[in-house]
């Protein structure tokens, strides 16, 4: 069995510092470090020990990514999260105002999906 982890994904958002706040709320990861970045931009790397969310934005406006991801070669379709409590986690998301989705109970755990403010959709998964 290989060692090898997945240790962070990278993704452009409109504003890190808020993205970072409701990283911590829905999962209470901390903020590993914060600066500057790639074209005059700001980064907060957001998560735990091992592994975290690279929430980049640059210095000049963005545009969303419109429609959806799966028939596009590169697109980000999800990023999934386990959690050990799924419906708290679930009261946490959805006391912020966002509507969760597609919940299935199936071999091996329970999941649900939702979308944040910049429209990527989260997976979180419980194998409890």
């Amino acid at each position: 069995m290989s060692t090898a982890f997945l240790e962070h994904v990278n993704v452009t958002v409109t504003d890190p510092e808020a993205t970072a706040k409701r990283l911590e709320d829905w999962f209470g990861w901390k903020v590993r470090w914060k600066g500057a970045a790639l074209n005059g931009g700001t980064t907060y790397h957001i998560g735990n020990e091992t592994s975290y969310i690279a929430a980049y934005s640059p210095s000049n406006d963005t545009t969303p990514v419109t429609g959806e991801s799966y028939s596009h070669h590169g697109g980000l379709n999800h990023i999934a999260v386990v959690v050990d409590d799924l419906d708290a986690t679930e009261k946490r998301i959805r006391a912020g105002g966002y509507k969760t989705h597609n919940h299935q109970d199936y071999e091996p755990g329970r999941r649900f999906y939702f979308d944040d403010d910049d429209g990527i959709e989260f997976e979180i998964v419980s194998y409890e």
